[in-house]
């Protein structure tokens, strides 16, 4: 795994940063230009949600390569409040902030691997992973 960079999401003006660095790390890997729409959409909704819900957090691309593929990995990490109800949040059209719902099922969707870890008072962390076809 080689540490790529991250974004701390204090303003709305990082969720635009943190897509920026995504595409850029999609595209340096090979990504295609749907692929690289993809990847930057999870990174919104992800950055978005960390913007919303915690305050503040970081969002990190890191470019992956295992077993002769290669792939990015975002992860997005706060010390907000934790996701409640993690079940709910993952129905699809779940929406607490008036949004499409399109949330973390539509990262998901989105993304090859998906991995959520929230505690509740002490924070969340979602890895979500793309891989090179």
């Amino acid at each position: 795994m080689e540490f790529q960079s991250c974004v701390k999401i204090i303003n709305e003006w990082d969720i635009v940063a943190a897509r920026q660095l995504g595409r850029n790390v999609a595209k340096e890997l090979g990504f295609g230009t749907v692929d690289q729409a993809r990847i930057t959409t999870a990174i919104s909704e992800l950055a978005r949600n960390i913007y919303l819900y915690a305050g503040q957090g970081k969002v990190c691309i890191e470019k992956l390569y295992e077993g002769g593929k290669s792939g990015l990995l975002i992860i997005a990490s706060d010390e907000g409040p934790g996701i409640p109800d993690v079940r709910k949040v993952m129905e699809d059209g779940f929406s607490t902030s008036g949004g499409l719902g399109a949330g973390l099922p539509g990262v998901k969707r989105l993304m090859d691997e998906f991995d959520l870890d929230t505690t509740i008072g002490k924070g969340t962390e979602i890895r979500a992973i793309k891989w090179l076809r």
